[in-house]
């Protein structure tokens, strides 16, 4: 992910990264149920998504952090 990218999200409301957080697990399942059944052609990608959903999950506790105080 681009610096740029990173810092667009970043600027999103905790609504719009949930959002984000939910398509990102989605696509983590399938990718990773794929890799169950066959091996992927890149299965650096779920490392990728894993990190990407973490830096969400962060982000969003971030946001409500902000919020209460």
């Amino acid at each position: 992910m681009k610096a740029k990218e990173r810092e667009s999200l970043r600027n999103l409301s905790s609504v719009e990264l949930e959002a984000h957080l939910r398509k990102a697990n989605e696509k983590l399942f399938r990718l990773a149920f794929k890799h169950k059944t066959a091996p992927l052609d890149n299965p650096a990608e779920l490392r990728t998504l894993r990190r990407h959903a973490a830096r969400l999950k962060t982000w969003i506790a971030q946001k409500g952090e902000e919020g209460a105080s």
